[in-house]
Formats: C-alpha cells, sequence, structure tokens
C-alpha cells in the first residue's frame, strides 16, 4: 500500500454527524467514503476534459463542409430576421 497523508477537515456538526452515520450505516469507514468520493470526483473531471479534447480534436480535423472553406457571407446575413 502506498504511503498516506492525514488531513484535517472542517465540517459542519450537522453534516459530520450525517457523515457518521452514513458510513456506519455501509460498515465503511470515513475514509474509505472520502477517498471514494474524492476519486468520483476526479475520474468525472477527468472524463469530462477527455470528451472535451476529442470534441475539439474532432472539429479540427472535420471534413470539407462542401464550400471547399470559402465562406462569402456574414453573420449578419445568416441571422437575418
Amino acid at each position: 500500500m502506498k504511503g498516506r497523508t492525514n488531513v484535517t477537515l472542517s465540517l459542519p456538526e450537522a453534516l459530520m454527524k450525517q457523515f457518521r452515520v452514513y458510513a456506519a450505516a455501509r460498515d465503511q469507514s470515513m475514509t474509505a467514503l472520502m477517498n471514494e468520493a474524492v476519486q468520483a470526483m476526479l475520474d468525472k473531471d477527468r472524463g469530462w476534459e477527455l470528451a472535451k479534447r476529442r470534441a475539439m480534436k474532432r472539429m479540427r480535423e472535420a471534413p470539407d463542409s462542401g464550400c471547399g472553406e470559402v465562406r462569402n457571407w456574414t453573420r449578419d446575413e445568416i441571422h437575418e430576421r
């Protein structure tokens, strides 16, 4: 097992009580639950970042739009009302 670092968190008392009960009901330590929660946040953020990179790559490498990449219209013409 890799080394561990102790961290002090400051939580509202009511939240701390709920967290203790939550952990006990699942027969898990609060530390184990915090590990899971932090890992889930990081995984979600990493997934979002990877999806964004894939989307940007697809846009950069998109096939020709059929206009030879020459656009002779203005934004105002497109959105003319």
